[in-house]
């Protein structure tokens, strides 16, 4: 029977389930940042589950400039960590090898040369022959070219954490191992104390680094947390006879496998297609130091292209095939930061390559824990990312195992996955789909990108060069129908709230940078901010009562933003948040026919004089109530139309029919993201994150220094007074560029910003970028060049929108 007397109740500050990697790195990280009462709570033994099995390469670059911080942050613990603790680590920094062996990978390569450049991390293009002087057993048959991260390498996993936990416990951290955890108590949404095999804890807070337990672990507490396991598998060579010796790690995604130099042999794996989730019924609870059956068929196509790049292996013996559960998440990247569902629980799993994150993810959540937040925005990490469908069963490891199969593919920029889709659907859908509507999805929901001009369904071709894509065009008649007559689109996604009770004004006000006390029927886009002054939230707030308020915001933001509201509220007792995303529907009507169109439908008068911008209004179309709102992201006149989901169908078909004299046409998201672009609207999460403040983003318009407090009122007061050392632009290309944001931006030869946003403005006609430039350069008149694929740009920069910079057509 489980002893919980009182002499088997233990208290300690922080509680670290999961004695893997990651925990040990939390651990170590915390103990070096003042904590000491912090312990480590693992079922079994240091190292056991994901960690002791991984192959142990070490790569840094990434597509998040954050995250590849996070990395380079690893790199640099593993150079010292085996002189800080004595702990032999066997870390070998000898540099990481990537093939190309297609013209489209070389265009990739291109690409990670220019972010490499634009993060700050150094990396070399290679000949064929000199790529083979690095790795000499391998066959130039294919080889195109290569690139080369010297500061890459590899690391022996179970040493390394037990360096990190050796560093942990001699800073006063304590390992508790074989002690599983069986209940959570939360009580007013913190975990109050956790059950175990051994008894009862007490703790400050939770922190979950359970690795492929990670889901089952969450749901103890009640939180939703979509990190589980899927199985990999790697083989050991045998011998190779005069085995060179400093080769580097060696990466062949064209035949999907990687390789890393052991003891005179190689270990070889990769990622084929029809990998399968591991126990999706939830894993064994004696499961740990073990490994699965071995599968040499599902091997075989992996080993015939190792075969193939590698022909010594043809001479030599398997050691031994390691077939392992391995983390991973819903959406293939790391689940980090604190639980939207409590106040003192936090997550840090779903690592798919933990042994090169471990150092730097640590590093971050003992920010979390401490500061408040990591010193990196590491949105792409944030677990508050999620929404309720990644963390079902149906969806979370159908799309895991079609991820795990794309690792090493060729993916363009905005390639949809196509697993587990039509999970979220607006009204719209169907009769959307049947005038050629060619879906996305983005937070569950699916999404028209664009619209074929046949009406039919078409497979979407990608490219690195937008130009070359089969959407390109039809995007631009989209984006042209917007700016000369009328256009739809359905942005049903939208997240939306209510926030109401007595004292909702009173805390919109403290937690926003805009003056909400307006008149009923405002609507007001605002910032809300950190009291560093960065940007949490970027949104819309309608007042619909003296006491009642409608947020809009983002579609895959809605968690974060909520979250944000929630947990800084004075007194969530006379305010609360109430989702309304499911009960509105939203149609875009936007151009400037839009008002003629809207007048021959509505009861009630739109006219410039009786609607104006930044207002809302309750009114009649058809038979429907609706909310209209004359706001947009697109910068023509128009509505965002919020009707309750029943009659969704009705008001759309009212429109249409009543455009149809105009020529009114469906656009979708490719569209509008060109033309917010050319009106310098801001994306959060890229254009603007908790790292930038209002005046730094342009958006100082948006702030109401009259009011006596609100969240980052003072740095802000203090910006405004002296002034901003850089600031977002807009950056317009002399000759066409293939931009997606991440690009570098090059003055007098020097990597000084690179890219939020890349895109094409029809209107315009030109490549546009934002970027974070230092105000004085762009003041002197400096010249700046951006760098897209190796190919280089001068640009015309302008602190403001490229179209309509007056916005005269948004307010006519």
């Amino acid at each position: 029977m489980l002893d919980t007397t009182e002499q088997n109740r233990r208290h300690t500050e922080v509680l670290i389930i999961g004695g893997g990697i990651i925990g040990c790195s939390i651990a170590y990280h915390l103990t070096r940042m003042g904590k000491k009462d912090v312990t480590i709570l693992e079922k079994s033994g240091v190292t056991h589950g994901a960690t002791w099995h991984a192959a142990g390469l070490v790569g840094q670059l990434r597509s998040s400039r954050n995250t590849t911080r996070m990395l380079k942050d690893s790199v640099e613990l593993y150079n010292q960590l085996e002189k800080e603790t004595g702990q032999v680590c066997d870390w070998h920094p000898v540099g990481g090898l990537r093939l190309s062996c297609s013209a489209e990978r070389d265009l990739e390569h291109k690409r990670m040369m220019t972010m490499a450049k634009s993060f700050g991390l150094e990396i070399h293009w290679l000949s064929p022959q000199e790529a083979q002087k690095l790795f000499p057993i391998m066959s130039l048959e294919g080889v195109r070219s290569a690139v080369f991260l010297p500061q890459d390498g590899y690391i022996d996993p179970s040493s390394v954490c037990q360096a990190l936990a050796r560093g942990a416990r001699d800073k006063g951290a304590k390992i508790v191992e074989g002690e599983r955890v069986l209940s959570m108590k939360v009580v007013n949404r913190k975990v109050e104390s956790v059950t175990t095999s051994g008894g009862v804890w007490t703790c400050d807070l939770v922190v979950n680094a359970a690795g492929m337990w990670a889901h089952e672990v969450s749901k103890l507490a009640g939180v939703r947390t979509p990190a589980f396991a899927v199985e990999h598998q790697f083989l050991v060579t045998d011998t190779i006879p005069n085995f060179p010796q400093g080769m580097p790690t060696m990466r062949d995604p064209d035949h999907l496998v990687y390789y890393k130099p052991e003891i005179n042999s190689l270990a070889i794996g990769g990622y084929e297609d029809d990998t399968i989730a591991f126990a999706t019924r939830g894993i064994p609870k004696s499961f740990a130091q073990e490994l699965l059956p071995e599968n040499y068929d599902r091997f075989e196509p992996l080993g015939l292209n190792a075969a193939k790049r590698t022909p010594i292996i043809n001479e030599v013996g398997v050691r031994k095939l390691i077939n392992g559960p391995i983390p991973y998440s819903a959406d293939g990247d790391f689940v980090m930061g604190k639980s939207p569902e409590l106040d003192n629980f936090y997550v840090s799993s779903g690592f798919l390559y933990g042994i090169a994150a471990a150092g730097g993810a640590g590093k971050a959540i003992a920010e979390w824990i401490v500061d408040g937040s990591p010193e990196l925005n590491l949105w792409p990490c944030d677990t508050r990312r999620f929404g309720f469908h990644h963390n079902t069963r149906h969806f979370m490891y159908r799309r895991a195992e079609e991820i795990y199969g794309k690792h090493y593919k060729m993916r363009f920029p905005g390639d949809e996955h196509h697993t587990v889709r039509g999970v979220r659907r607006s009204p719209l859908y169907q009769t959307l789909k049947d005038k050629g509507a060619i879906y996305g999805s983005r937070a569950g929901w699916e999404r028209p990108n664009w619209f074929s001009p046949s009406g039919k369904q078409e497979q979407e071709l990608g490219s690195f060069n937008r130009f070359d894509t089969n959407y390109f065009s039809a995007v631009g008649d989209e984006h042209q129908a917007v700016r000369t007559t009328v256009a739809l689109s359905d942005q049903s996604s939208f997240s939306k709230f209510e926030i109401l009770g007595p004292g909702a004004l009173k805390e919109l006000q403290r937690l926003a940078v805009s003056d909400i006390d307006k008149k009923i029927g405002a609507t007001i886009y605002t910032q809300l901010c950190n009291e560093r002054g960065g940007i949490e939230c970027d949104v819309t707030i309608s007042r619909l009562d003296e006491n009642r308020f409608y947020l809009v915001t983002g579609s895959a933001f809605g968690t974060h933003d909520s979250h944000w509201i929630q947990t800084n509220l004075l007194d969530s007792s006379r305010t609360w948040i109430e989702d309304r995303t499911s009960s509105r529907s939203v149609i875009g009507l936007t151009g400037p026919q839009s008002r003629n169109v809207l007048e021959k439908i509505c009861e009630e008068s739109v006219a410039n004089a009786d609607f104006a911008f930044s207002t809302c209004q309750k009114i009649t179309l058809g038979a429907a109530p609706v909310l209209a709102v004359r706001i947009g992201y697109v910068g023509e006149l128009g509505w965002e139309l919020h009707i309750p989901t029943e009659y969704t169908s009705h008001v759309y078909e009212l429109l249409e029919e009543a455009g149809g004299e105009f020529g009114i046409r469906n656009i979708g998201y490719r569209a509008i993201d060109s033309l917010r672009l050319e009106k310098r609207y801001l994306y959060w999460s890229t254009d603007i994150t908790p790292d930038t403040t209002p005046y730094e983003a342009g958006l100082g318009f948006r702030v109401h220094l009259q009011k006596p407090e609100f969240m980052g009122r003072d740095v802000l007061a203090r910006q405004k007074e002296v002034g901003v050392t850089k600031k977002l632009y807009t950056l317009l290309c002399e000759k066409p560029l293939s931009l997606y944001g991440s690009e570098p931006v090059v003055h007098d030869g020097k990597v000084i910003s690179i890219t939020t946003s890349g895109g094409y403005g029809y209107s315009v006609r030109k490549s546009i970028g934002y970027a974070h430039l230092p105000v004085a350069l762009v003041n002197a008149g400096a010249k700046f060049q951006i760098e897209a694929f190796g190919d280089f740009s001068g640009t015309e920069i302008i602190d403001g929108a490229a179209y309509d910079p007056k916005n005269e057509r948004l307010k006519a």
